[in-house]
């Protein structure tokens, strides 16, 4: 039974086009991933891109890893992740018992991250794993123009706030069985909590991207 790692790519993004492979010092974004996973190839034995995009296919395959074409009705906007997983699991031979999801928006990632969660996950013998952040912002809601606190009173410090977390989608594992029920994060899913720079970089649009460049050079480059 392998483990392996999916990277869902697709093209046609609005916001920041063709951003999957837009370069970051030279390296597309998908690369990040890539290059990520094969640094893992202890605990990953098959890298997998699911594209529609012949331009985000031929990087992925220059960067080392396998194709799964996806189909156009499962590459819409509105379509959810599991989809594409569910999709590369119905289409390899392989007989896979954990699947890795690595976003191609979050290509910066600590070095060790995999395998502290892949240990974790094991000795915890989890269904699945996902990485969340704390989160220190004062939320509120504006009702009839005024603005109501939602995870703090007003006056409060920060510190003094109840923990609240975030996704922030930079590494997921979960049962291969699962993810054919369409299934990610299953309801007793391991939440990893880390505490890092790079737990804030989801790239969707310029401005996110600048400041994963910043980052980038700040923290790995320099």
């Amino acid at each position: 039974m392998k483990n392996i790692a999916i990277i869902p790519a697709r093209g046609g993004s609005k916001r920041l086009p063709q951003k999957n492979i837009k370069l970051l010092d030279g390296i597309p974004l998908l690369s990040f991933s890539i290059l990520f996973a094969k640094a893992n190839s202890n605990i990953i034995d098959e890298i997998y891109v699911s594209t529609d995009d012949e331009d985000i296919k031929k990087v992925a395959l220059q960067s080392g890893a396998k194709v799964i074409d996806r189909p156009k009705n499962i590459s819409g906007d509105l379509e959810p992740t599991v989809s594409a997983l569910k999709h590369v699991l119905q289409n390899i031979d392989s007989e896979v018992e954990n699947v890795i999801l690595l976003q191609a928006t979050n290509p910066i990632r600590p070095q060790n991250l995999l395998k502290e969660t892949f240990e974790l996950y094991q000795k915890e013998n989890c269904n699945s794993l996902f990485t969340v952040s704390r989160n220190h912002k004062k939320f509120g809601k504006i009702i009839d123009q005024k603005f109501i606190p939602d995870n703090y009173k007003i006056g409060q410090r920060s510190q003094d706030i109840e923990p609240l977390y975030f996704e922030n989608g930079l590494l997921y594992i979960t049962k291969a069985s699962l993810i054919l029920e369409d299934i990610i994060i299953s309801e007793d899913a391991f939440p990893f909590e880390i505490d890092h720079i790079f737990a804030n970089v989801d790239i969707d649009t310029q401005e996110d991207f600048d400041y994963a460049k910043y980052l980038y050079h700040k923290h790995i480059k320099s």
